[in-house]
């Protein structure tokens, strides 16, 4: 085989495995994503307070927050291609307790165990995403994210059209998603084998190639100033997400006495906007600065959210494709500008963004969930509409140039 063709071949395989962890990553957060959904059948046959709704939605998504940084750091010391499939082996466990709960407690660990599958899935399928990208990065990150932001977006049709008729045990049709996700993760990982075998040889120039282009090294209060703006955004982000999947339905039915399978075809537009608003990031980024891309993606989700609360359901509907399609063509944007500004540690920076991202909808479900309990849904939604505003601070990120040039200054 010539140069060329083996090279022809390398970068087709390096395709096909970025397609299989965007693939694993939509099983995942499908999985994930269908429980917040689930949240007004479990209510019903559980008859759950809302508060008891966020502890399920903080357990679900803590437990990916805690782990996730750790898996990513130990990852980065001894990547763990092994890891990929064992995640969908805990995502398994957990929907086959979700189908068979019978009460809070159980509902508790079967969100543990999706939340300790997802927390393996994102640090090491980022990586692969990264290793098999070449120069488009961007691109990578968002074929990536695209494939989690599919099964989001097709989470609440699962339960509106298989959860609600069939009830708690229609999380056994879930149990396929798990297996397919084992069988394409462990396809994954072999190819993630033999690149680190052919890659042992020279491990530290593959490494720098792929992991830590060579720069000069920031400041730490370069770093930590630029990190804090991130996770603030992060946080206008994701709590606000963590509202509108776990909470506006209960708005919806609630203003326009409309019925829960109405409230999930707008919670399906959200997600399903978003998809297309991730694809769309990565290569707008890549074009005209992530900087830019950040500001736009939570900043401009402002005037649709704050209109929401006060238009009828056909516009509602048409706000949250806006707002899913805006607020969702950051994420991987972030990801990438915090993998260039820290390149040294992909594996600890993906971990860490994903669980903090976790980490935040699970708090901000659990209170806005006790807020729903005494204030009611209307005061819910309409301050969640104020989150995105945060994203103004993305003005005083530092620009790509100077994350290049590795810049001292604050």
């Amino acid at each position: 085989m010539t140069h060329t063709a083996a090279l022809t071949a390398a970068r087709r395989s390096a395709a096909w495995m970025l397609g299989g962890v965007s693939f694993a990553h939509l099983l995942n957060d499908a999985m994930q994503t269908a429980v917040p959904a689930a949240f007004p059948l479990f209510q019903t046959t559980m008859r759950l307070s809302f508060t008891q709704i966020g502890w399920v939605a903080f357990v679900l998504n803590i437990t990916a927050s805690v782990l996730q940084p750790l898996v990513g750091y130990l990852s980065d010391r001894r990547p763990m291609p092994d890891l990929l499939p064992l995640g969908m082996a805990f995502s398994l466990l957990g929907v086959l307790d979700f189908a068979y709960a019978d009460s809070l407690g159980l509902l508790l660990a079967a969100a543990a165990l999706i939340g300790v599958g997802s927390s393996v899935l994102h640090p090491e399928s980022s990586r692969v995403a990264r290793m098999a990208a070449g120069r488009g990065r961007g691109m990578a990150q968002s074929i990536f994210q695209v494939g989690g932001n599919t099964g989001q977006a097709l989470a609440p049709l699962l339960v509106g059209f298989v959860l609600l008729p069939l009830g708690q045990r229609g999380f056994l049709w879930f149990t396929v998603a798990a297996v397919l996700g084992i069988a394409v993760q462990t396809v994954v990982g072999r190819w993630y084998k033999r690149q680190l075998a052919a890659a042992a040889p020279a491990k530290k120039a593959v490494a720098a190639a792929f992991f830590a282009p060579s720069r000069p090294t920031h400041s730490r209060l370069f770093v930590a100033g630029t990190m804090t703006l991130l996770i603030a955004l992060l946080f206008s982000k994701f709590v606000y997400i963590a509202g509108m999947t776990g909470f506006y339905a209960f708005y919806f039915m609630d203003r326009y006495h409309l019925p829960l399978d109405r409230a999930q075809i707008c919670l399906f537009a959200l997600q399903f906007a978003g998809m297309a608003g991730t694809l769309l990031g990565g290569p707008l980024a890549d074009r005209f600065g992530r900087k830019t891309m950040i500001w736009i993606s939570i900043a401009g989700t402002a005037p649709f959210s704050l209109l929401l609360p006060h238009v009828g359901p056909t516009a509602a509907l048409l706000l949250c494709c806006a707002i899913g399609m805006i607020l969702m063509s950051g994420f991987s944007v972030i990801i990438v500008y915090a993998q260039e500004l820290l390149p040294r540690h992909v594996g600890t920076v993906s971990g860490l963004f994903f669980g903090l991202s976790f980490g935040m909808a699970g708090l901000g479900s659990v209170l806005l969930g006790r807020l729903m309990d005494v204030q009611g849904a209307d005061f819910v939604v309409g301050l969640c509409a104020f989150l995105p505003l945060i994203g103004v601070w993305a003005f005083l990120l530092p620009r790509e140039s100077k994350l290049m040039r590795g810049s001292d200054a604050a």
